[in-house]
């Protein structure tokens, strides 16, 4: 959460949409897929030297917070894009800033993090649809029947601009007080069911995306707080309520040290059904043992999806007195970072549905049939491209108005293992690469050079590997496949 006024106890801190801004007429193009299972677990792999990279070794992410202004930081984008692969808006998708007046919606702000992030091989994680502070301003005004209605046209509202375009949405933050009952707030007051009124909402606006419930102070698996967190899941997962993950924000302060059962609670949550995740962490002077505990215990717990920490640098952090993150204030890794990383890579428990194949995209592309048909019909390949040590082979995946998914199949026909692979593409005009999974791209229109992730470079004889991408443009045009080669 953040930037937001300080939390007490153990932790400081139907109506018409008016898109605003001009996003209406020229949003910044976002893709309609939910990159759910985006990394391929192999633990038999060689160590990650980056956090991504040993996380993505046992199907998991390891992910950063940022805030708009961190678009024009290029310390901040640096270590962002070689260290992460899911970033969460500090900010810029929260209610006051998606809706700042009734009706009226505004992405700009959540557009541009989203875009740098997908161009940079990232998922995006949404937070938060409703929660008791950063409300938008008429809000203020409302109560009983009003402020439910209200909350939910802004969940669907805010929904509709990202459906199929997120890997999970913290649609209820910080709804329970420490005592383990609900917080007192105007959405309480509204009625007991507003939390299932707003996931049910959440389900039907969008169902591709992971819906989570997100709380601080959840960590410690006796604590009343947790206690009263998870009797709420039990019970939503018995009536059928959709829910699929619990975050725990991981703020860990002299105060609110990492507990000695921190796993327990992870399992336990885990056993109700539901993904976990770590949302927003950092711990007070970055404590290495602290540090390598909390992403211990992620690693132990298959359904332990990710962690995410609350920025990257000190400086970026909303405890910078704290230095709580995993890089200092000139950007250098700190011994945490060390710590972390091998945590990740000594993991030995992956996450269910990561381990068997490179997994694709769940595609969600809008309902209204394509205008322009594509030269490849979903479904059948193209030509091969040139022969060679390896082959390259398209298949049209999904189409829509505005682009396509697409999918390219790395055949090894030789009789050799070939180690790492190259296949180069030409995009039509006016067609831009807005996200690639299971390889990496070099350039996004035009002539684009893909090669092989770190995971799949390996193909054995008579083998095949596959990657896939995201292209938006206002044609269907399958893009010319060149030549595949190896090393």
């Amino acid at each position: 959460m953040k930037d937001a006024p300080a939390q007490p106890k153990r932790r400081r801190s139907g109506r018409a949409r008016l898109l605003l801004g001009g996003v209406c007429a020229a949003a910044i193009a976002v893709s309609s897929v939910a990159l759910v299972n985006f990394a391929y677990a192999d633990l038999s792999g060689p160590p990650g030297t980056t956090l991504k990279a040993a996380a993505e070794r046992s199907g998991r992410y390891f992910g950063a917070a940022m805030g708009g202004d961190r678009l024009n930081d290029s310390g901040f984008l640096t270590i962002a894009n070689r260290e992460f692969d899911m970033m969460t808006a500090v900010n810029e998708m929260k209610p006051d800033a998606t809706e700042p007046n009734s009706g009226q919606f505004t992405f700009t702000a959540g557009d541009a993090i989203y875009t740098w992030a997908t161009q940079h091989g990232m998922r995006v994680r949404g937070h938060t649809l409703a929660w008791h502070a950063q409300q938008p301003r008429f809000w203020a005004g409302l109560s009983g029947s009003s402020l439910r209605t209200a909350m939910i046209e802004h969940i669907n509202g805010v929904m509709a601009h990202y459906k199929g375009k997120l890997a999970y949405w913290d649609v209820v933050n910080e709804a329970f007080a420490e005592n383990g009952s609900r917080r007192q707030s105007n959405l309480q007051n509204t009625g007991n069911d507003w939390i299932e009124a707003a996931f049910r909402t959440a389900r039907t606006a969008d169902p591709s995306v992971k819906l989570c419930y997100n709380d601080y102070n959840i960590e410690n698996w006796t604590y009343a707080k947790t206690q009263g967190v998870y009797n709420m899941i039990k019970d939503f997962k018995t009536r059928g309520v959709p829910i699929d993950c619990v975050g725990l924000q991981t703020h860990f302060t002299g105060g609110s040290s990492l507990p000695s059962n921190f796993q327990t609670t992870l399992s336990s949550f885990a056993a109700l059904g539901v993904d976990v995740a770590l949302t927003e962490a950092d711990v007070t002077n970055a404590s290495t043992t602290q540090y390598a505990g909390l992403t211990q215990a992620c690693a132990n717990v298959p359904r332990c999806v990710g962690i995410t920490t609350w920025g990257i640098r000190d400086s970026d952090s909303w405890r910078g007195s704290e230095n709580p993150l995993l890089f200092d204030r000139n950007s250098n890794p700190k011994p945490a970072y060390t710590s972390v990383l091998n945590a990740l890579n000594t993991a030995t428990t992956t996450v269910p549905g990561t381990s068997t194949s490179p997994s694709t995209p769940v595609s969600t592309p809008p309902s209204s049939p394509s205008s322009s048909p594509p030269s490849s019909p979903p479904g059948s390949p193209s030509a091969s491209g040139q022969p060679g040590a390896c082959t390259a082979t398209f298949r049209m995946v999904n189409t829509w108005d505005g682009g396509f998914q697409g999918e390219v199949t790395v055949a090894n026909n030789g009789s050799a293992t070939i180690n790492g692979w190259t296949v180069r593409l030409t995009l039509a005009g006016g067609q831009s690469i807005a996200n690639i999974w299971n390889g990496v791209n070099t350039g996004t229109s035009g002539a684009v050079t893909v090669r092989n992730a770190a995971y799949n470079a390996t193909v054995g004889a008579n083998a095949s590997t596959t990657f896939g991408f995201l292209v938006n443009g206002s044609t269907g045009t399958a893009p010319g496949i060149g030549a595949c080669t190896s090393p």
